[in-house]
């Protein structure tokens, strides 16, 4: 008589526990996307919408730390013009961001 209580009550918690591991599973893949992939897919969007809104005449800084003036505008990389008589050829992918026309301070995109 005790066994079969014991077997049913031990049947019940550990059917309880499945479900509390899966609630578990489910709040840590939420966590993470919401505090990982999906900020990160953010930053990439506004990335990307920089590099394509590039026209010539913005000033940019690159990954590298070179300042300079955008000249032409080809599919994966641009001109950039860093002193007078000096222009560079450099990947779209290593521009840091545009410069702030206003005050000449990077902005944060």
């Amino acid at each position: 008589m005790f066994g079969a209580l014991a077997t049913t009550g031990t049947e019940s918690s550990s059917g309880m526990g499945s479900w509390v591991t899966i609630i578990y599973i489910v709040l840590l893949i939420a966590v993470f996307y919401f505090l990982l992939i999906r900020p990160q897919s953010k930053q990439k969007k506004e990335r990307a919408a920089m590099m394509n809104s590039l026209t010539i005449g913005d000033e940019i800084y690159t990954i590298g730390g070179i300042l300079g003036t955008v000249t032409r505008i080809k599919e994966n990389t641009i001109w950039l013009r860093i002193s007078e008589k000096t222009e560079i050829e450099v990947l779209k992918s290593s521009i840091g961001g545009i410069n702030n026309k206003n005050t000449g301070v990077p902005s944060e995109e």
